[in-house]
């Protein structure tokens, strides 16, 4: 069965701007029948790192903002905090990053909620029907907002081939124990070159999986839950993560993730994407490199699968080859799509309705 994908380009006059545009695209995949009166909604989007420039401009944000409450909806725009140790793996650090980036209440009118609380334990286990996983932890503001839209910068990425809806969803809305679980198969473990043994870790972790030997911290993979609190509390960053998942098999879990994102709404979620500055990697670079294919657009659509397959083609067109596999020559970025497909997520086939 096909899904309906909306496109606009980028062209614009006096009188029907850019922001017009994305309101009619909006308005026309259906967002007035997503969200009902009242409807807390969460509006998930990437703030970028620090230093990033590709991430989608708040102005467009407060477009969204707009027709959400338009629609009845209570909106609030919200992240989880990240896996790694950077500008975003608190929310008080998070928080000043996004407003840093442009995110004020002032320009968006709407607060920024960070979804996995202060330091990333505020999670709800969500079942899911998957072949890898039975649950999957969900930053608890997203798991208990009415509604969704997720707003996504399509780009490429070292994992997945390219980042869009799927991604956006299964890896950005994931607690921290999510990502460490969609990234490794093994707990984390301590540099003894630079740990000094103060305890931190150990005080912060909740199963007592670490302790301090001889002035060092180690960590029991037995007794370790997967929290993942050690990485980011850690003053010296000495605990690491063993990135040691294969893509094809992170591509799998972020779908699981995504299923679990979308568990009682599916009918009041709709996904948004920005396929312009097409940067080579992720926007929790500190940089964003130059484009790998020209700006195609802004899409719409309910199906986050048709919604990807769509945004690969029309890179894949404006470029005149596959800028991901250029980039990414190791990845199959058609794994997620092809087992989101499989697991229900969504449909590869699509039809494009251009505004």
């Amino acid at each position: 069965m096909q899904s309906t994908v909306w496109l606009t380009d980028l062209s614009s006059r006096p009188g029907d701007s850019l922001l017009d545009k994305t309101g009619r695209l909006l308005r026309a995949a259906g967002l007035g029948d997503k969200i009902g009166r009242g409807d807390l909604t969460a509006v998930k989007l990437h703030f970028g790192e620090k230093g990033n420039t590709a991430y989608v401009r708040p102005v467009y944000l407060r477009k969204v903002v707009e027709e959400i409450a338009a629609a009845g909806g209570k909106p609030f725009l919200t992240d989880t905090n990240t896996l790694y140790v950077g500008g975003r793996s608190n929310a008080a650090d998070h928080l000043r990053t996004a407003i840093t980036n442009g995110f004020a209440f002032a320009v968006v009118d709407a607060p920024v909620v960070i979804a996995d609380g202060v330091r990333g334990e505020s999670a709800v286990r969500v079942p899911v029907e998957g072949r890898i996983f039975r649950e999957v932890s969900i930053g608890a503001e997203i798991a208990n907002a009415d509604a969704l839209v997720a707003v996504t910068h399509f780009k490429g990425h070292e994992l997945s081939g390219f980042g869009g809806v799927i991604k956006n969803l299964g890896m950005g809305c994931a607690s921290r124990a999510g990502k460490l679980a969609q990234h490794s198969t093994v707990s984390p473990f301590v540099d003894p070159a630079s740990c000094t043994g103060c305890g931190t870790c150990v005080a912060h972790c909740p199963s007592g999986a670490i302790s301090v030997v001889s002035a060092t911290a180690l960590i029991d993979p037995k007794e370790c839950i997967g929290c993942a609190d050690c990485i980011v509390v850690c003053p010296e960053h000495t605990v690491k993560i063993d990135w040691n998942e294969a893509a094809p098999m992170v591509q799998k879990k972020m779908v699981e993730h995504a299923l679990g994102v979308l568990a009682g709404k599916r009918d009041s979620a709709l996904f948004l994407t920005f396929v312009t500055q097409l940067s080579p990697f992720c926007d929790c670079y500190g940089s964003s490199d130059r484009p790998i294919a020209p700006d195609v657009g802004i899409l719409a659509s309910d199906d986050p699968v048709a919604l990807d397959q769509a945004c690969a083609d029309l890179a894949i067109s404006a470029a005149g080859r596959d800028p991901f596999r250029a980039t990414h020559p190791s990845i199959d970025w058609t794994v997620q799509l092809s087992y989101g497909e499989e697991l229900g997520l969504g449909s590869r086939k699509y039809v494009l309705e251009t505004l």
